[in-house]
């Protein structure tokens, strides 16, 4: 499910994403406010668990089922006994013993018995089955698993059929994404109730698979004055930021970038986010470069160029532009420096990257209006840290950097961050590794940009532009991940600033 609105403009519960500690709070609310029952929830997880396991896998025949000690093993003991009642052949593995469990989970292994259900002790055979269920764990999960489990979850992960997770993969934190010693990794990870934050952060990323979300009937009013510590990225940003053309348009009316960069021996990053611009529908783009780069900024003739000595070679140009990009291919050098010190006084809508994110942190400042995008390396060194400890919280990290830099920040990487300071964090769970290469990020900052400069809200173009970008990523990858370029993503912005 992606970012889905009501036509009241309110946002649609599945768009957003909860702290474990936020979705125990709104099953309480669901079972005492709305008045379902426990075991009903749990019934309706494990209906949600076997449809998504056939749509996904409709030839399979055979399941093993990893029921846990609690009501995620609960949840386990449901999906059995639904199967079997549907004539595949079953097998579930308890881990602990049935007998303590208690409340709903006692009830559905009790129900599983009843139907004919039986369970049997760990060991490898348990496995030979077309798909594998994981219940073992649940969002409750806070200490490393050992012991049998951590056995049953490794053979599960190395026995090559496919597994699907029952809430998060068992292992997995809900709230960090950490590895708490091992975790499933799953093809597809049905989750309830509401997004789980792990699942789009730290190792969450290689461990959930596709996730598909049920709410579980739970009525909109149990949401109600739960804020999400998060929300998902949708195409909704891209339509508000650009909506159809008047016919009467031109190109004065579409905003006019100027991008600084190019400094001594990196003219490419440059031109990347200028064409980026381009692409995102600006219409006009002026790329100041370093004069001994200006013949492949003039290669692409819808490029304008400013060769670019000093910073005084900059002032007309800030008269003309409604955004700037500064940043890409830049450099640390004196020239470098006047011209970023020219940028920061301009006045204009900024989004910074790259090498001026570096010249940034080495004397930092605050303005409302512009957009920084640094990858875990700039974001640590904006926070004075280390990328090791900006990646084990990424919200954290983005939260900091908002607040100390103030405007918007994009924490760039897998499952990049927005933060502005008015709004909760959006996440995007589009893209893919294959845009782990050089250039994208200028892509990006073009794109940013491009879209800024059309729509003049800096908040709407930074959420705009990284899902586009991350779409243009995904079709780019079509053909295959490994030896995609930046040049790929950046011949398909055009359809992603153009939805349908």
């Amino acid at each position: 499910m992606r970012d889905m609105h009501d036509p009241s403009g309110a946002v649609s519960t599945a768009a957003a994403i909860y702290t474990a500690e936020q979705v125990r709070g709104l099953d309480r609310r669901a079972i005492e406010e709305r008045g379902i029952p426990g075991y009903e929830l749990m019934t309706r997880a494990g209906h949600a668990t076997l449809n998504a396991l056939k749509a996904l896998w409709p030839a399979a025949r055979s399941i093993s089922v990893l029921c846990g000690p609690g009501n995620n093993g609960g949840d386990g003991y449901v999906v059995a006994r639904l199967a079997r009642a549907q004539s595949m052949r079953v097998t579930v593995v308890a881990l602990g013993d049935p007998k303590a469990l208690t409340g709903d989970a006692a009830q559905a292994c009790a129900d599983f018995v009843a139907a004919g259900g039986r369970w049997e002790p760990w060991s490898a055979a348990a496995l030979d089955s077309d798909v594998i269920v994981d219940a073992l764990f649940g969002i409750g999960l806070t200490r490393d698993v050992g012991g049998e489990a951590a056995v049953m979850i490794e053979a599960a992960n190395a026995s090559g059929r496919p597994i699907v997770a029952v809430d998060i993969p068992s292992g997995l934190h809900a709230d960090s994404g950490a590895v708490l010693g091992v975790a499933v990794r799953a093809a597809v990870t049905v989750t309830f109730i509401g997004r789980k934050v792990g699942c789009y952060v730290g190792a969450g990323l290689d461990h959930v698979g596709e996730l598909v979300l049920d709410e579980l009937d739970v009525p909109r009013q149990a949401y109600a004055g739960t804020e999400p510590v998060a929300r998902l990225l949708g195409d909704e940003a891209t339509l508000r930021a650009l909506p159809r053309r008047s016919r009467a348009t031109h190109k004065g009316a579409n905003g006019h970038v100027l991008v600084i960069g190019g400094g001594p021996g990196m003219p490419g990053a440059v031109r990347l986010a200028g064409e980026a611009a381009l692409r995102a529908g600006a219409g006009l783009v002026t790329v100041a470069v370093h004069p001994q780069n200006t013949g492949i900024v003039a290669a692409r003739p819808e490029l304008m160029c400013i060769a670019a000595r000093s910073a005084a070679d900059l002032q007309a140009a800030f008269g003309r532009a409604t955004a700037v990009a500064v940043g890409p291919g830049l450099g640390q050098d004196p020239w470098a420096q006047q011209l970023f010190d020219a940028a920061l006084c301009c006045g204009l809508p900024m989004v910074v990257d790259a090498d001026a994110l570096n010249l940034l942190a080495a004397t930092p400042v605050a303005r409302d209006n512009w957009i920084l995008t640094p990858h875990p390396g700039e974001a640590a060194r904006l926070l004075g840290s280390t990328s090791a400890v900006v990646q084990s919280d990424r919200l954290r990290a983005a939260r900091e950097l908002q607040a100390r830099f103030g405007g918007h920040v994009v924490l760039k990487g897998a499952g990049s961050i927005v933060q502005s300071r008015a709004e909760p964090p959006y996440i995007c769970d589009r893209g893919n590794p294959g845009m782990a290469v050089a250039g994208m990020g200028d892509v990006l900052t073009g794109v940013i940009a491009g879209i800024a400069a059309q729509c003049g809200d800096l908040a709407l173009a930074a959420k705009a532009g990284v899902f586009v970008h991350a779409q243009a990523g995904d079709l780019a990858a079509r053909g295959g991940e490994r030896g995609l370029l930046a040049s790929d993503v950046l011949r398909q912005v055009r359809a992603c600033v153009n939805p349908t």
